[in-house]
């Protein structure tokens, strides 16, 4: 049994906490609200009201937020880390820059510190099946292993501090660009004079299938898919462009079909 601490019990967070509690492990999750309160102790976790008691005596803290600056917010200028007991190991699945989880690591070097950007939904952490891109030590990796897959199979560690978020961000570049392909092909069978439907879902069982095209095949248009999944993909992008520019380079060819995927 590991004693998890967890922060964003959320649309993702929430199967993640039960999975935990499922699996064995003593989880304390926070919840601000009285009514948040409530829905984590429905998931059979303890509740607590402020992020120090999140990590008092906890052998993992688990942080599930929406964007790179909230995790900046809790971990770099919160009382989260610094409540940490030495050798705890603080495991960040939001995608955000590299940089963020580095700097984390830097300002508090008596904790270990793994990256874990998540690819799926809810549904694939309700049935243990989410991707995890992780980065950290091997010793850090090992030791979060039983956390991470109450919810993910596959755990693919991809190298040192960083690497997952690097792994996660390219990920979503050829999300957002492959979506970019599709609404020029749907444009094309337009032209062609065939339905877009009929299109998208014979083209998934031909040469030119993807992943992204099964899911907008079943969502049954390019726009539908796009309207649902805008908000996250939008900011993964952002993201991506902002650590290439920092890093001297461009996307090349993939941020002019990105732009097409994207687009509303």
């Amino acid at each position: 049994m590991t004693r998890v601490g967890f922060v964003g019990a959320g649309r993702m967070g929430a199967p993640m906490v039960s999975r935990l509690v499922e699996a064995g492990h003593e989880v304390r999750a926070l919840g601000r609200t009285d009514e948040k309160c409530q829905a984590v102790r429905d998931l059979g976790a303890d509740a607590v009201t402020d992020l120090a008691a999140v990590a008092a005596g906890a052998d993992v803290v688990v942080v599930c937020v929406f964007t790179d600056a909230q995790v900046q917010q809790i971990c770099l200028s919160g009382e989260l880390v610094p409540a940490l007991p030495p050798g705890a190991v603080l495991v960040v699945h939001t995608t955000g820059s590299p940089r963020t989880v580095q700097r984390i690591a830097a300002q508090h070097p008596a904790i270990d510190v793994v990256d874990a950007p998540v690819s799926g939904g809810p549904h694939n952490i309700a049935a243990g099946t989410l991707t995890l891109f992780v980065g950290g030590s091997d010793e850090a990796v090992a030791r979060v292993q039983p956390v991470l897959t109450a919810y993910g199979d596959p755990v693919l560690h991809v190298g040192g501090l960083g690497a997952g978020q690097a792994v996660k961000l390219v990920n979503n570049a050829l999300f957002a660009a492959q979506i970019g392909l599709l609404r020029e092909a749907v444009a094309l069978g337009d032209r062609f004079g065939v339905d877009e439907q009929n299109l998208l879902a014979s083209v998934s069982r031909g040469s030119g299938a993807s992943r992204v095209g099964e899911f907008i095949a079943m969502r049954g248009s390019v726009a539908g898919f796009v309207d649902d999944t805008a908000e996250f993909i939008g900011k993964d992008v952002a993201v991506v462009r902002e650590i290439a520019a920092e890093l001297g380079s461009g996307l090349g060819i993939l941020d002019d079909v990105i732009t097409a995927g994207i687009r509303r």
